[in-house]
C-alpha cells in the first residue's frame, strides 16, 4: 500500500535587493544526485522535528544563513518518490535574508547565483519551483506578508 508523509521541506531563500526581490538558486555538485540542476534549499525532516524547525537548520546547513523571517507559502507540494514508494508532501518556506549575508554552500552545491524572481522561474529545473516562486512574489514581494502576515510568518 502506498503511503503519505510529510518527509521532506521547501525553502526559498530571498532578499529584498535595490530593485526588487532576489532568490537564491544553488547549483547541485556534479558527484551527487541531479548533478547540474539548479533548485532551491530541500531537505529530510528529522524524526520529532517540526517542518519549521528543519526549514531553519536545512537553511544554515546547505547555505550558511540564518532566517531574519521565516514564512509558511500557504503551499504543500507533492512527489512520489520511487525509492520507497511513499507520496511524500513537502510543506513550503520562505526564508529573508540579509541582504549582504555571505553564502556558504554545502558539499552538495558547486555554486549558487542570487536571481531577480523571473530568471529564477527561467533557470530552477523543478517546475514545482517555478510555480512557488509566482505566490512568493504575490504574498511576499515587499518583504511582508502585509494582512496575512499572523498566518504566514512562522
Amino acid at each position: 500500500m502506498t503511503e503519505i508523509r510529510v518527509g521532506y521541506v521547501d525553502v526559498y531563500v530571498v532578499r529584498l535587493a535595490a530593485s526588487a526581490l532576489e532568490v537564491l538558486a544553488l547549483h547541485r555538485a556534479r558527484d551527487r544526485d541531479r548533478p547540474g540542476s539548479w533548485e532551491i534549499v530541500h531537505g529530510h525532516i528529522e524524526p520529532g522535528e517540526r517542518p519549521d524547525a528543519s526549514a531553519r537548520r536545512e537553511l544554515t546547513e546547505e547555505t550558511g544563513l540564518t532566517a531574519l523571517k521565516l514564512y509558511n507559502l500557504s503551499r504543500v507540494d507533492a512527489f512520489f518518490e520511487n525509492r520507497t514508494g511513499e507520496v511524500m508532501l513537502i510543506p513550503v518556506f520562505v526564508a529573508f535574508v540579509a541582504p549582504d549575508a555571505p553564502v556558504v554552500v554545502s558539499a552538495e552545491h558547486e555554486d549558487f547565483a542570487w536571481l531577480p524572481a523571473a530568471e529564477a522561474q527561467r533557470r530552477l529545473t523543478w517546475p514545482r519551483e517555478r510555480r512557488a516562486i509566482d505566490d512568493i512574489v504575490v504574498l511576499l514581494e515587499h518583504g511582508d506578508a502585509g494582512p496575512v502576515e499572523d498566518v504566514l510568518r512562522a
